[in-house]
Order: structure tokens, then C-alpha cells, then sequence
């Protein structure tokens, strides 16, 4: 699943810097994530960055979009194709997910 944000979004920005992808950005009134980018930060942590973050615990698993760990590693791979630690731990199948805990 991709994480989205809800309605009880404060505008604080805590959640932006902590995305590994960059797929957090202000909207209109809320920060949105963009579900095509978001990989609920597998092969970076074994939890989401964002709600570890949020003081209202406003980003949560979206069920519009269901994704299992292997199709967010390949999306982490497609996004970083340059880093080379990230390659290496899912060739290892040692990468922090949450799917893991």
C-alpha cells in the first residue's frame, strides 16, 4: 500500500525531508504523497519514515492502494538507480522493510 495523508494534516512539514524518494510535497492545503513514488520505505527502514514523524499521526496506509514488498523493492531499485548499498542489500535479501518486523 502507499501511505497517504489524511485531512488531519497540520501543514507542519515534518514528513517531507524524512521521504527516502522524495514523494512527499505540499498540496493546496494538505502534504500529499504521490502513491507512484512512495515505497513505504522499503529497502531504507523497517517502518514509515513519515509516520514515525508525524505529530498527528496523519500518514497512513491508503487501502486504494495495496502493494506487497516486493513490488515497492523493485519500485526503490527504479528509483534509485544509482545507489549502490541499496542494490546490495536486496541482492542480499538483508533491507529494512516493514513487511519484516
Amino acid at each position: 500500500m502507499a501511505t497517504y495523508i489524511t485531512t488531519d494534516c497540520i501543514n507542519c512539514g515534518a514528513c517531507e525531508p524524512e521521504c527516502p524518494n522524495d514523494a512527499i510535497s505540499e498540496g493546496d492545503e494538505i502534504y500529499v504523497i504521490d502513491p507512484e513514488l512512495c515505497t513505504e520505505c522499503v529497502g531504507f527502514y523497517d517502518h514509515e519514515a513519515c509516520q514515525a514523524v508525524c505529530p498527528v499521526e496523519c500518514c497512513l496506509p491508503d487501502p486504494k492502494h495495496k502493494e506487497g514488498e516486493e513490488l515497492l523493492m523493485a519500485r526503490a531499485l527504479e528509483l534509485h538507480p544509482d545507489d549502490s548499498e541499496l542494490k546490495s542489500r536486496i541482492a542480499a535479501n538483508n533491507f529494512p522493510s516493514r513487511f519484516r518486523k
